[in-house]
């Protein structure tokens, strides 16, 4: 036991530093699965797990309460497994070592796992502590949600018999979710087509950067720049000055990153050298009025000939379907003021193999909406000459419901709490929620949480008053349900 297990509330706190001596990376959770099967069957409840290691256990009301709504608690089992480069440390094998800094948690020199390792946590509290009433209730623990959402893609449309879910993977106290984006993710690929240049051309580089770039989804309505977009847009101007061949091209690297960087080496023919740098130094004049805090650098610059470039066919598609891909908010939430509804993202252009791959990300908590801008997505590649364009098979988002019964729930418990109002919207990223809904089309739902600053790398923090006043909130919620 370490020092985390005197903080209050102990019950949580006990619970989830029992969770960190257990090792659980993604797609490595099987001990603590195990672990929660082991403790469920302990305290003698029914106890479920599926070939995956979801694991779903059930408590029964307590006396008097059976006739009242089922209430359903749901948090993920795996961890982001992310250490400091000087610390020595094996995610399979050793478990987390949690400190108290202040009025926070930390992990020494790794991931602390607090996402979901905490939401984890209160529901074992909850299953084991028998001192309040309450009606039916079920408590799942899905497995593989950091690595592509598993647990919850693979979850049996038979399994829940609540009414209603209480998530507790969010991670803002005082920010309610209500709804979240469905994704899907589509590539495009293009033969380079490499040949002999069929002229004898300057070659130059062009390297875009300054640029902030940020997630897909939660950044997506800033107006941040994409540099593919940018690269594109100047070589199509400087092409239209004289002919021009690609010659490599790369930019971006993750699909749910808006690019910051992206870099191509062109040949232009020798008569529109100094005409490229003009038009170079007008765009980015003209550019950087449309950016807001970001300070757009391109770097023009003369470099060896190249043995190899695309054939001039491709090295104009390659540009029409750049130009032609969308990229950004396509439609804001008639539900929730500010909410970016569907939105899509030109993550990266890599060259790999014999073959040009983009790699692109659509988002909408709308099927029909996220399907229409797939469709847009696949038209701007497939009319400019992809070789192939697909689409994987994605995960469905959550509309928001303004009337939901668990929200009002929610947010009346934590004003009479804490006598403020919280704050209830949705994000335009991913969930479990999507998912669960998508099999549970019935099911009232919530996502609530503790703070947690900095997950997903070492810096991992959970706010120690925030996990108290979290705890105090899903009781009242536990007690309303039960009540109502």
């Amino acid at each position: 036991m370490s020092e985390i297990s005197n903080l209050n509330p102990k019950a949580v706190w006990k619970y989830f530093d029992e969770i960190c001596s257990i090792p659980h990376p993604s797609h490595k959770e099987a001990k603590l699965s195990k672990h929660l099967q082991e403790f469920g069957k302990k305290l003698g409840l029914e106890t479920l797990v599926d070939e995956y290691g979801n694991v779903l256990i059930r408590k029964p009301a307590s006396a008097g309460c059976e006739k009242c709504e089922s209430l359903l608690f749901q948090s993920h089992i795996d961890m982001v497994c992310e250490k400091n480069s000087d610390v020595a440390f094996d995610f399979d094998n050793d478990g987390i070592q949690p400190y108290i800094d202040g009025e926070w948690v930390k992990a020494k020199g790794t991931t602390l796992g607090a996402d979901d390792g905490i939401g984890v946590a209160y529901q074992m509290a909850i299953l084991a502590d028998n001192s309040f009433e309450h009606g039916p209730i079920e408590c799942l623990f899905t497995v593989d949600e950091e690595v592509g959402l598993l647990g919850a893609h693979v979850l049996k449309e038979d399994w829940i018999k609540s009414t209603m879910l209480v998530n507790l993977d969010s991670e803002d106290q005082g920010e309610f979710c209500i709804g979240c984006a469905g994704g899907v993710n589509t590539v495009a690929k293009y033969s380079q087509n490499l040949q002999k240049p069929d002229k004898d051309y300057l070659f130059m580089t062009i390297k875009v950067s300054g640029l902030i770039g940020g997630h897909s989804g939660v950044d997506i309505d800033k107006n941040r720049g994409n540099a593919i977009k940018i690269l594109a847009e100047l070589i199509n101007r400087i092409s239209a000055e004289g002919d021009v061949v690609i010659a490599s091209i790369d930019g971006g690297n993750l699909h749910n990153a808006i690019p910051r960087e992206a870099s191509a080496t062109i040949g232009v023919e020798f008569k529109i050298k100094e005409t490229a740098r003009v038009i170079t130094n007008m765009y980015i004049a003209e550019k950087q009025n449309e950016l807001i805090g970001e300070t757009l650098e391109i770097d023009l610059s003369t470099t060896d000939k190249a043995e190899t470039v695309f054939a001039p066919s491709t090295s104009k598609s390659l540009v029409k379907a750049i130009l032609a891909c969308p990229h950004g908010v396509l439609k804001m939430s008639e539900d929730i003021p500010g909410l970016v509804e569907t939105s899509t993202n030109l993550a990266s252009v890599k060259m790999i193999g014999d073959d040009i791959v983009f790699e692109t990300s659509q988002r909408s908590s709308v099927t029909e909406e996220k399907e229409k801008i797939r469709k847009m997505v696949y038209d701007a590649f497939a009319t400019n000459g992809a070789s192939s364009v697909e689409s994987d098979e994605g995960y469905p988002g959550w509309k928001p419901n303004v009337n939901s019964k668990i929200k009002n729930i929610a947010v009346d418990t934590y004003k009479k709490l804490f006598n403020v109002t919280p704050n209830v919207g949705a994000i335009h990223a991913g969930l479990e929620c999507g998912l669960i809904i998508e099999k549970y089309p019935k099911l009232d739902m919530i996502s609530i949480g503790p703070t947690i600053i900095g997950n997903h790398s070492p810096a991992e923090k959970v706010s120690i008053p925030t996990v108290e006043m979290t705890w105090k909130h899903v009781l009242a919620i536990i007690n309303t349900v039960c009540n109502a």
